[in-house]
């Protein structure tokens, strides 16, 4: 086998992230050798990836998930275009790992044709190493205004001959009309590729369900691989924090006699929200994402996550009220974690001459620390000690704590202190931390009791990446189950079928 497949979706969040990591598991399971593969991906929620040169960069979390789906180590390339927003008119450009420019709708044109070259080599040498690459698409292929210049969706399969196979989540209602949509705004070498459908978070009866394949099929002339159903644990690494709901995950009951109320504050350019997963795994935490000044007021614990746009989204915290709802819950002794732009947030002032340039403003003064951003992005895997339990996290940030006599929650191998603790008051720069499971254990008795939850007993065995692992095994179960393997299989070795009907109208 030496194939690729570029799974496409009829719009954003219809499940092509997952569907990819599940072709990946199940690959990786028969013994092939597989990698994936985003040529631009839109993202804050990434992680941190060291190169071959000992350098730190940037992928998208998606895609460091979907590459222990493969059993490998995330690689700079199966991500090598990052766009990172920071506003609604403007993204960071992370190229290979590295922030190398900020863009807008207007000069990204001007910048395209070097991201695809850079995004073309990438594939080219990544199919050259592995037996398979498993490609995912950005939005949906039939952006019919973003068409020409596409490097990610049918750009990229045109250029290296990509079957393509379009998933569309059928929860939104209106499916098999989004299929034949996506379909017939393709022109005719495009349409040439798309070899088929997939159908994700089904709930019901099959039976009734089957008339619809069978007509879609008809009409197209391509054949539904398969339909997934709709399942419960399959909610870590979302590529975007809209994906999730009001309350993440699916919270186990108790062990102790209270439930621990958690409040992540979904602030408008939020970063890696993923750093609350680890709480909503453990059993009687439940983790809820709002944008309402009653949720905090009601919380146990308060989380104020990372984001791309520090300066901005604590002007967006002052607006709503939700910066008077948070000093209010810190004020009454009750637990307050903020992590990366969160823990910047928390701080009696910020300096920042290099994301917002506004200069010198007032932070929320519940730590007594000056934040002042740097030029140069921190990058780095990170590993210590915090809460008398170890610590590994990675960092992604420009600001960096410049002034303050505080306690430190964790401190790095080397003894260096990282992040601060006044009271019940807790922030780092390290996302990641809370999957460590001792230090996520201690972190929550200790919340526990600032927050007067003295029935809440912390699991003393839930084990993260244990779970993350049956996650990714839920996605390759679900593709050897519900899926068309046979006909998978014939796309990777064979590419798509010669003959397949043209659709009209098409693209012009």
């Amino acid at each position: 086998m030496s194939g690729g497949l570029l799974v496409a979706g009829t719009t954003s969040d219809a499940g092509k992230s997952v569907l990819t990591a599940g072709i990946c598991r199940w690959l990786h399971r028969n013994g092939v050798r597989v990698a994936p593969f985003k040529a631009q991906n839109m993202s804050n929620n990434s992680v941190v990836v060291v190169g071959p040169d000992g350098r730190g960069g940037e992928i998208g979390r998606a895609q460091a998930m979907q590459a222990e789906a493969c059993g490998i180590a995330p690689d700079l390339r199966f991500n090598p275009v990052l766009l990172k927003p920071g506003s609604d008119r403007s993204s960071q450009v992370v190229l290979l790992g590295e922030a190398v420019d900020t863009v807008t709708a207007g000069n990204y044109r001007l910048l395209r044709p070097k991201l695809a070259e850079v995004a073309f080599a990438a594939l080219t040498d990544l199919r050259a190493e592995y037996d398979a690459v498993i490609c995912e698409g950005a939005g949906s292929p039939a952006e019919i205004n973003l068409r020409e210049g596409d490097f990610v969706n049918m750009g990229l399969a045109r250029r290296f001959g990509l079957p393509t196979i379009v998933v569309g989540d059928i929860d939104r209602g209106g499916v098999f009309a989004a299929f034949f949509g996506t379909l017939a705004l393709l022109c005719a070498e495009d349409q040439a590729l798309v070899a088929g459908f997939v159908i994700n978070k089904f709930r019901g009866d099959l039976g009734l369900l089957q008339p619809g394949n069978d007509m879609i099929t008809a009409a197209t002339g391509r054949p539904v691989h398969g339909v997934l159903p709709f399942h419960r644990d399959v909610w870590l690494d979302a590529e975007d924090s809209l994906a999730y709901g009001s309350t993440l995950g699916r919270p186990g009951p108790p062990l102790g006699r209270e439930w621990l109320r958690v409040a992540v504050v979904r602030l408008p350019r939020i970063s890696n929200a993923t750093d609350a997963e680890a709480l909503a795994a453990e059993p009687g935490v439940r983790v809820c994402l709002t944008v309402e000044p009653g949720d905090v007021a009601d919380a146990d614990l308060v989380m104020l996550p990372g984001s791309k746009a520090t300066v901005s989204d604590l002007a967006w915290l002052r607006e709503t009220g939700l910066a008077d709802a948070v000093r209010a819950h810190a004020a009454a002794g009750k637990p307050l974690v903020g992590v990366c732009g969160g823990f910047q947030m928390l701080a009696q002032s910020i300096h920042d001459e290099v994301e917002s340039g506004q200069g010198v403003v007032p932070g929320l003064g519940l730590l007594p620390v000056g934040i002042t951003f740097a030029a140069r992005k921190t990058l780095a895997h990170s590993a210590g000690d915090g809460l008398g339990a170890p610590v590994h996290g990675y960092e992604i940030h420009h600001g960096q704590v410049s002034s303050g006599d505080v306690e430190p929650l964790l401190r790095h191998t080397d003894g260096r202190p990282e992040g601060a603790v006044a009271g019940s008051v807790y922030g780092t720069h390290w996302h990641g931390a809370f999957e460590s499971d001792e230090f996520r254990r201690r972190f929550l008795s200790a919340a526990a009791v600032q927050a007067g939850r003295h029935g809440f007993t912390v699991a003393p065995d839930t084990r993260y990446t244990a779970i993350r692992e049956r996650a990714l095994d839920v996605l390759g179960d679900l593709v050897a189950e519900h899926l068309d393997t046979d006909a998978l299989w014939r796309l990777l070795e064979e590419g798509p079928r010669p003959g397949l009907p043209f659709v009209p109208p098409g693209a012009p």
